[in-house]
């Protein structure tokens, strides 16, 4: 661990937070080598923190060795520089080992993801995410959404249970209940933006206070990804129109149409601008060539911008 509580704190607090692919070779294996390759070039564009085996980076679909590997990889590259948080989650005691790992392997954060599949009570994922955030001594940061999505009773009572609680990521986007969980908390927590794309909600969550979000397409157009930040918080909104009306917008469009592109499209993207991290593993689909075209038009768009 590189990072002390309080720097965490304020990683999530303010900047864009980055949330690699992970690397996979030809036979579907991680790749190390391809994997550094990535994280020392997005390592010369500015964001406050890194997330590994994150969504984008398919937690969702990988071993624990290869977690410990990757966690490994990342701290071994660039530990120190920002910091590292890596996700855990799919169960209670599978997210525990996900955090010991990360722990021996020098990660400063965890990102708890929702359960695995099954539907929760409020009072059962407090119990899932307090029982995690006991098992070790890094900062957590919630990750609200789907089957684990927590109401702003729930979040309290995670947060009064929990000092090394530090963050709640928002994966759903309803600007209504987060504004009161916002309200209602305070400072006890930093809040982070995290729909797929989030980009496309970055004034919204501006307005209720969140500063910071994950950029998924930071993976393949790094420069307007940071760009899109700076004149966010500067205050520029025709940039901010002008970069959301002609590269967000046709890009969600483009995500929305198969299930699983918030994901398999920002690799295809990496591929497109020199940096191949292989194909998603199944479940997930690459884009087809017609689409990796009209995907590459949109990064010569944002080029422009």
């Amino acid at each position: 661990m590189n990072f002390s509580k309080e720097a965490v704190v304020a990683s999530i607090k303010d900047g864009l937070l980055s949330f690699p692919v992970t690397d996979f070779d030809a036979n579907g294996k991680f790749d190390a080598d391809s994997y550094r390759r990535r994280l020392l070039w997005l390592k010369e564009y500015e964001v406050s923190a890194l997330f590994v085996a994150g969504g984008t980076g398919e937690f969702f679909n990988m071993t624990i060795e290869e977690y410990r590997e990757i966690v490994t990889v990342a701290v071994e590259t660039i530990g120190g520089h920002v910091p590292i948080i890596a996700s855990a989650g799919q169960s209670a005691e599978l997210a525990k080992a996900h955090c010991k790992a990360a722990q021996e392997a020098g990660a400063d954060g965890i990102l708890l993801m929702p359960p695995y599949l099954t539907e929760c009570p409020q009072s059962g994922i407090v119990e899932y995410a307090a029982s995690v955030c006991e098992s070790t001594d890094l900062s957590v940061i919630y990750y609200n959404r789907a089957n684990g999505y927590l109401t702003v009773d729930g979040v309290q009572a995670l947060a009064d249970r929990c000092p090394n609680l530090v963050g709640l990521k928002d994966g759903k986007g309803d600007m209504q209940a987060l504004n009161i969980i916002i309200k209602t908390l305070g400072d006890r927590l930093a809040y982070v933006g995290g729909v797929p794309t989030a980009e496309i909600i970055a004034e919204a969550y501006l307005a209720i206070g969140v500063s910071t979000y994950s950029s998924a397409v930071f993976n393949f157009v790094p420069e307007m990804a940071v760009k899109f930040y700076r004149e966010l918080r500067q205050g520029n909104r025709d940039f901010v129109r002008q970069a959301t009306r002609e590269f967000f917008i046709p890009f969600v469009t483009l995500r929305d149409t198969q299930k699983g592109y918030a994901v398999s499209l920002i690799k295809a993207g990496a591929d497109l601008v020199g940096y191949p991290g292989g194909n998603v593993r199944a479940p997930l689909t690459m884009p087809s060539e017609q689409e990796r075209a009209t995907l590459e038009q949109l990064i010569e768009k944002a080029r422009t911008l």
